[in-house]
């Protein structure tokens, strides 16, 4: 194995964990900015009222794209293998 196909085993791993990481850390943003505009707003800096809504919407997200996130790391994962498999 070169290391040229290292590098790109590499490559494809945190392009995965990327893609696997983005929506629920953009979300996780969104609603912590949401949050944040509306206890300015409302002078209400209670630590916990950011809490409830990013693990409400969190888990939302990982039921609608779960199967799609489980899809790309299997698909990894059997990339894997088979250059294991071609070593």
């Amino acid at each position: 194995m070169t290391q040229g196909e290292v590098m790109s085993v590499f490559q494809d791993a945190i392009l995965v964990a990327l893609k696997l990481a983005a929506p629920m850390l953009i979300v996780s943003i969104a609603i912590g900015l949401v949050v944040a505009v509306f206890q300015a707003a409302t002078q209400i800096h209670e630590q916990t009222l950011t809490f409830v809504p990013k693990v409400l919407a969190i888990s939302l997200l990982l039921l609608l794209t779960g199967s799609w996130m489980m899809a790309t790391l299997t698909d990894l994962i059997h990339r894997l293998f088979a250059i294991m498999a071609g070593l």
